[in-house]
Formats: C-alpha cells, structure tokens, sequence
C-alpha cells in the first residue's frame, strides 16, 4: 500500500488532476467531493486503475461538523493521512457594493472555513503516526495582488496563505511540511468564460494553465525530494506576478 492523501473538490478540474497524479505515483488516494457523484466515481475508477486504492468521501467543507464525521470515520477505516491536499474551492464574483450576504459568507464559508474543517480533524491523526507528512493548501494569484469583483474570493485565498504560513511553523519539528499553490489561469469550469484575446492579455506566456501542470506541483510537494521545502506560497501562472 502506498501512502494515503486526501484531496478535496478531486472529481473534476485541478483536483482531479492531483488525484490522477498522485496515483502515478503510487500513493492511495482518499477522494472527496460534494455533489459530483457521477464524475466523483469516474475519477475513482480512473485513480484505481493505476493500481492503488481509492476511497470516496462526500461532504461540504463548509458544514464543520459534517466535514468531521466524515474525515473521522475515513480515518478509522483506512488510518491517518499522510498527505493533505486542499483544493475545494469556489467564486462567486460580483462587484463589492453589489455583493449579497450569502456571495460573501458561501465563498468564505468553502475556501477559507474548509482550511479549519478538513485540517482540525486530519491533522493529529497525522501527527501521531510521527512518520511526518505533507500538507499543500491551494490558494489563487487573486490572493496575492487581488482582483476586481473578487473581494470575498481575494479576502478567502489571502487567508488561506496566512494560514498555511502560520501552520507550518507550528507543525515544522514534527516533520509536517506545509506549502501553498498559488494558481493563475487554469483551464477548468471556472474561467470557462475567458476569451483568448483576455489570456493573451493577461498572461505574459499567451496561454492558460492546464490541471496537470498544478498536478506536477502538487505530486513534488508531496514527494521525499520537497522534504526541506515548508511554508511556501508557489505562484504556477504564466508570469501574471
């Protein structure tokens, strides 16, 4: 058995790509989502072809105590992780004179609240197996300089790479790395609505990102090789930074 990772929001776009990945690599993999069982179960079925083992996991990252129950038993079923990705996420873009409660709390409540959610629960399972272990938190070029219409999601993805830094300075003697991506422009559902001449625009290097470019990514911090790399934000976005 290889070591186990769970990674959230994995049934489609870049966390299905990190899924994939990691099974490459021969670990087992824990794979969440929250309404997609359709796709959810598809890339199941892809990860165990590579010959590992997949467990599904479906949960809101924003319900607390759903989010434990269902981290809990997976843990006590299968054992501790030894890795954690944190990819669900979502945006709800409106300019901020015009946003509603609800655009505000559900974007915070998913990206920012699902960091405490999925970790509170995993993380001493984790510690205790004192085999060390790897955490990769995904955050946005948005939470670095901001962006227009995305001042929940900017404000989420900010919090998200205080977080990982504080978080990794706490678990550093227990051999825990913690790093950040930081994505730009990646060919998933959510920019569905950018045009060409806006990423040529936009990207200094003309193109979006793809999912597996994140994966690659994802897969080195989790590696034996990324074991002196901690408390890190990695910007993956054509040069827009």
């Amino acid at each position: 058995m290889g070591k186990r990772v769970l990674v959230t929001g994995a049934s489609r776009g870049i966390g299905k790509a990190i899924a994939l990945r990691l099974a490459q690599s021969g670990h087992d993999i824990a794979l969440h989502y929250r309404s997609r069982q359709d796709a959810a179960e598809q890339t199941a079925a892809e990860i165990a072809a590579s010959g590992v083992q997949v467990s599904l996991l479906s949960f809101d990252v924003a319900d607390r105590a759903v989010c434990r129950a269902a981290i809990e038993q997976d843990i006590a079923e299968h054992g501790a992780y030894y890795g954690l990705v944190l990819n669900a996420g979502i945006a709800r873009d409106t300019a901020f004179p015009a946003m509603t409660d609800d655009e505000w709390d559900s974007v915070i409540h998913t990206n920012l609240d699902g960091f405490y959610n999925v970790l509170q629960p995993a993380l001493m399972p984790m510690i205790q197996t004192r085999q060390g272990g790897r955490i990769v938190t995904l955050s946005s070029v948005s939470g670095i300089a901001g962006n227009r219409g995305q001042v929940n999601y900017s404000a989420a993805k900010a919090g998200i790479i205080g977080a990982t830094k504080a978080l990794a300075l706490e678990v550093a003697k227990r051999k825990i790395t913690v790093n950040c991506i930081a994505p730009g422009i990646i060919d998933t559902e959510m920019v569905e609505n950018f045009t060409d001449d806006l990423v040529k625009q936009l990207v200094p290097l003309r193109r979006m990102g793809k999912p597996e470019e994140i994966a690659g990514l994802a897969n080195f911090l989790l590696s034996d090789d990324a074991a002196y790399i901690t408390r890190q934000v990695i910007s993956v976005n054509g040069g827009m930074l």
